[in-house]
């Protein structure tokens, strides 16, 4: 699923995009957290699919998943 995601060089100043495309990662994360629908997305961004959707929420679960050290 992750492999949907990729980070270029040069592209979207390196930020994470979905499948090589110049959309970012963030860019999809925003509009969910809008309250913007998923079919509403993908009817804006025809290239897009569900997976591509899921595997930023996957990405984004991923990077907040941080070990809390305890004193």
């Amino acid at each position: 699923m992750l492999t949907r995601i990729t980070q270029t060089p040069g592209q979207c100043g390196g930020r994470p995009c979905i499948r090589g495309m110049r959309i970012r990662v963030s860019d999809i994360l925003e509009m969910l957290a809008e309250n913007v629908s998923v079919s509403e997305i993908l009817d804006d961004f025809p290239d897009l699919e569900l997976e591509d959707i899921q595997a930023c929420l996957l990405f984004a679960a991923r990077r907040t998943d941080f070990p809390r050290l305890i004193a």
